[in-house]
């Protein structure tokens, strides 16, 4: 017999999320996770399924019926959109400019889908050209591509000319949006784009659980024509229509709790005005961007596609990005990271999303960061960075 295990109360340290998610979690969220559990099948409950779904539809900017929290992280609703649309045999057109649409590929595959791509550097966003000539090429049945790409702190620019390109050519667009959703403009429908997913835990500033994914009925029809069912049971939207349709019927047991902090988060979202929290959201992170200019380092994205939700700033010659996270970590409870793949000791991932999206903690922020770059040997001007945000905020 195993030794009764000795385990004490859990005691997590008070971290400042300023990383590229999770970000601080408001405390009416928190409060919303506390609340007494119903069944998921519970009147009520349905009734906080539809709240959630409006809410949902308010903040990715649509009217798509089939708007739904996927029970499981931003990649589960990845999954969900990528393992339904693409058939066994159709061709998926996917980025080759970051760390996700990589992700992309790899999912593209393993739904039975073949893959092809359109090349950009890490660090750039698409160029409608380039698309243009790799649906010339391959004529691809869904294009997939990255709104917000947290690997490299790029936006995507031109949204609607990408659209406009894959429609002419009769395929279907798949967005990620995970770090633009609640933090950078996002108009699903505006910009003709028939399935976008996110995760909750970057501009939502919600615990990863349940996660937002959108459907137009183009791409819900093609869901329910499928000749043979997605591979995954558990992320099948022809049986998720069930339970998140009219119909209510069970499939799986939602993670309640999850959905919870869910609404509270997209409530919040609803309160501010979802415009209002874009201008906050480049507001705050200019600030930011403000003082590490001020500093002497260099942002990785110009501005014209330069992401508020995600600062990839160029690592000072000469010093350890490693350990410059680890000390604000260990003397600052403070959350950073550093590069993916392309990137990988080149830069460090900054964000600035959702509840971390406040002066407090971009001032925090900026004076940790100098200090301890100074205290690394960097050239940097900390003073001046610190004063440059200030003016800012």
């Amino acid at each position: 017999m195993q030794d009764t295990p000795q385990v004490g109360e859990l005691t997590p340290p008070n971290r400042t999320l300023m990383g590229p998610g999770p970000s601080d979690v408001n405390p009416r969220v928190l409060r919303a996770m506390s609340t007494p559990l119903v069944g998921h099948l519970d009147p009520s409950f349905i009734e906080v399924m539809n709240e959630v779904q409006e809410l949902l539809r308010y903040t990715f900017r649509t009217d798509n019926q089939w708007t739904i929290p996927v029970s499981g992280t931003g990649s589960a609703a990845m999954e969900a959109a990528i393992g339904n649309v693409v058939e066994p045999g159709d061709t998926m057109l996917v980025p080759t400019n970051g760390y996700f649409g990589g992700r992309m590929a790899e999912m593209t595959r393993r739904a039975g889908g073949e893959v092809v791509e359109v090349d950009a550097p890490w660090g750039e966003p698409l160029s409608p050209a380039d698309v243009a000539d790799a649906f010339d090429e391959h004529q691809p049945d869904v294009f997939g591509f990255v709104h917000a790409e947290t690997s490299t702190g790029v936006r995507q620019p031109e949204v609607s000319e990408l659209t406009r390109i894959a429609h002419e050519h009769d395929a279907l667009v798949v967005a990620d949006t995970v770090t633009s959703i609640g933090g950078v403009e996002l108009r699903v429908d505006e910009w003709d784009i028939d399935v976008a997913y996110a995760g909750p835990q970057k501009c939502l500033s919600c615990p990863p659980g349940a996660s937002p994914l959108t459907l137009n009925d183009d791409a819900m029809d093609k869901v329910l024509a499928r000749e043979e069912p997605a591979r995954s049971w558990y992320l099948d939207l022809s049986l998720l229509e069930g339970y998140w349709g009219e119909e209510r019927a069970y499939h799986h047991t939602a993670p309640i709790t999850n959905v919870y902090a869910l609404r509270e988060a997209l409530r919040l979202v609803a309160e501010e005005g979802i415009a209002s929290r874009w201008k906050r959201h480049e507001r705050m992170a200019g600030a930011l961007k403000a003082g590490v200019k001020a500093m002497g380092m260099e942002m990785n994205a110009p501005d014209d596609y330069w992401l508020p939700s995600l600062n990839a700033v160029r690592v000072p010659a000469g010093v350890d990005d490693g350990e410059v996270i680890s000390r604000l970590l260990d003397e600052y409870d403070l959350e950073i990271a550093g590069g993916l793949g392309d990137l990988s000791g080149e830069i460090f991932r900054i964000g600035c999303m959702g509840h971390s999206a406040r002066p407090k903690n971009v001032t925090y922020l900026v004076n940790a960061l100098g200090s301890v770059l100074e205290d690394e040997g960097a050239a940097v001007d900390a003073a001046g960075g610190a004063e440059a945000t200030a003016e800012k905020l």
